[in-house]
């Protein structure tokens, strides 16, 4: 085996050497280098920026009055048993499914800093809630991309499907690691008891208002001014590697791999491009010949955006990075996610295709009132109340059968 000295100088050449490539590509393309970069920043500044500004606020706002704490003790009996984590992870879920990437990785970080789950609870946490935003696959990808909502139903379904199941399966990560301590066991309506620990989280917490306020639009901006930064960077080295061709060997490599499962090869730029940018990998996927059959543009679009680029993987890291939590069993769950998201299109297609067409052509994704489809808020507020009323019901039967 590699010494562990010799592994680390190859790891410290091979990262100068990558940085020193960089640099000369930067020179030798400065005016290719800055139009990407602008490219990058028009996306960051006219849709990430106020997308998920109101989502980081909120979520801090939220975590500073409680509602983690509230959420914990009334999802508690859902998420350890199926996927191994505390019931704060429930609302890591539920706002990492609306909001999408990164939102995940930093509640999760959160709640590792605040000791609310261990080690291995926070890597299978982040595991299976990063997921892509309900508006970026209805409103990018299914009505921007392919000019129809229908296919976004696919989509969303084999996207969603594929991070329970990747959920589920990471629940076998680290098997022997102890679990955080549950929360304390006691009688009452379990409502209740979610109530008094949020209001017990916030008096602990003893921030005022406008302290809270503050920090929250403070912790925000900090956070998507780095992603802000990912993006134009990972623009900047998409578009060059791909000008400087660089990316031909991977296109043929990826191309017999497709034909291998009788995919057409000229799906593999998609692929390549996806790798490091799932906006861009989707737009190429749906822009192929339109002699290649819909389901096979589908199913490399639910690959690309299950494999999340590692655009979004290096926010990830930078977010995980301030915690122990590490980086490899998320790399391993984005694999997963893809495999299983491809195949779960693969099988929805031919099930929901006949129902698809008669769905309008295009919606707008911004007026709530025009679209037929229920927003990724909507979907989780029912859900989170079934899962109460379910809760309920479990807790009166398990007193009357004590009592």
């Amino acid at each position: 085996m590699m010494q562990p000295l010799l592994r680390s100088q190859l790891k410290t050449v091979t990262f100068a050497f990558i940085a020193f490539f960089i640099a000369v590509v930067l020179l030798m393309y400065p005016e290719q280098a800055f139009r990407s970069s602008i490219r990058g920043l028009s996306i960051w500044w006219d849709v990430v920026f106020p997308a998920l500004l109101p989502f980081f606020i909120t979520a801090e706002m939220m975590m500073g009055f409680g509602v983690v704490h509230f959420m914990g003790v009334l999802l508690e009996p859902l998420m350890r048993p199926l996927f191994r984590v505390p019931g704060a992870g429930g609302f890591v879920m539920a706002v990492g499914l609306i909001s999408g990437n990164p939102m995940g990785a930093k509640l999760t970080s959160r709640l590792r800093e605040q000791g609310l789950i261990s080690r291995e609870e926070g890597e299978r946490l982040v595991s299976f809630t990063s997921t892509a935003g309900p508006l970026f696959i209805f409103g990018a990808v299914a009505v921007g991309f392919f000019e129809s909502t229908s296919v976004g139903i696919i989509l969303a379904l084999a996207h969603y499907l594929g991070a329970f199941a990747v959920g589920f399966l990471m629940r076998f990560h680290e098997p022997k690691a102890p679990p955080s301590k549950p929360p304390v066991k006691k009688t009452g309506f379990i409502l209740l008891r979610a109530l008094r620990a949020m209001h017990r989280a916030r008096l602990q917490d003893s921030r005022t208002l406008g302290q809270l306020i503050g920090q929250a639009v403070t912790s925000a901006v900090q956070t998507l001014l780095l992603i802000g930064g990912f993006i134009m960077m990972f623009s900047v080295l998409t578009h060059l590697v791909n000008y400087v061709g660089i990316t031909t060997l991977f296109n043929r490599g990826i191309a017999h791999v497709l034909e291998f499962f009788s995919f057409p090869a000229s799906l593999s730029e998609a692929i390549t491009a996806g790798i490091f940018e799932i906006t861009l990998g989707s737009q190429l996927a749906s822009a192929a010949s339109p002699a290649i059959p819909l389901m096979f543009k589908l199913t490399i679009v639910s690959l690309v955006i299950g494999f999340n680029g590692l655009s979004i993987h290096a926010q990830v890291a930078s977010m995980i990075s301030r915690t122990d939590i590490r980086y490899a069993p998320y790399f391993v769950a984005r694999l997963l996610h893809a495999l299983i998201s491809s195949a779960l299109t693969v099988l929805l297609y031919p099930l929901l295709q006949k129902h698809l067409h008669h769905m309008p052509a295009a919606v707008s994704v911004f007026h709530p009132l025009q679209t037929p489809l229920w927003t990724g808020l909507e979907w989780t507020s029912i859900t989170i109340l079934v899962l109460s009323c379910i809760f309920i019901l479990c807790e009166r039967m398990r007193h009357r059968s004590v009592s």
